[in-house]
């Protein structure tokens, strides 16, 4: 075994893709272009799915990927409360949403800059996704090591409670998906 990212996971690179004439070939990637060769000829039968592994073996010794590692780890404990907290935020956000539609004038709106803690780009998508799937908010603009964020139905000057709402997101998700190196970059 070896670590092939730093602050990252062991991965058998063995198992995964063993050398075929000098060549690394991802089996996993193989049996999806074997599956996919199957259901192309909309066939199950012992020649295409042998077919589909020849042409799959093939393609991934003539084409190869380079082994790429997207810095997310699945922590099952915190990914539950991950998503009871995202419930309980789409719920509540969803009731502060229909109340502004519903009451007469202008609802409040507002737009926060929010530091982020972590520097990890596909933590940063997560919570860029999560903050825009929840009614109410809405990323509007990236930079490097913040967001700039549009807040709905939130009467007041309410920039610090939404820095700490997202800042509270942020902790959530890292710890659901985040490399151990990302768990410690966060205080």
């Amino acid at each position: 075994m070896r670590r092939d990212v730093p602050g990252g996971e062991p991965v058998r690179r063995e198992v995964l893709a063993p050398r075929v004439l000098g060549r690394r070939v991802p089996l996993p990637l193989v049996a999806w272009l074997a599956l996919v060769w199957v259901m192309l000829w909309g066939d199950l039968s012992a020649g295409n799915v042998l077919g589909g592994l020849v042409t799959g073996l093939v393609v991934t010794w003539l084409l190869p990927l380079p082994i790429l590692d997207p810095g997310i780890r699945v922590r099952p404990v915190a990914l539950v409360r991950f998503l009871l907290w995202f419930g309980w935020d789409m719920v509540i956000s969803t009731v502060r949403v229909v109340f502004w539609v519903a009451h007469p004038g202008q609802p409040p709106t507002q737009i926060v800059r929010v530091p982020l803690r972590t520097s990890s780009e596909a933590l940063t998508v997560m919570i860029i996704v999560a903050l825009s799937t929840v009614p109410g908010s809405l990323v509007l603009e990236r930079y490097p090591g913040e967001l700039l964020v549009h807040v709905l139905g939130r009467p007041g000057d309410v920039a610090e409670a939404v820095r700490a709402d997202i800042a509270g997101l942020e902790s959530r998700i890292v710890a659901a998906f985040g490399t151990r190196r990302d768990r410690e970059e966060l205080p």
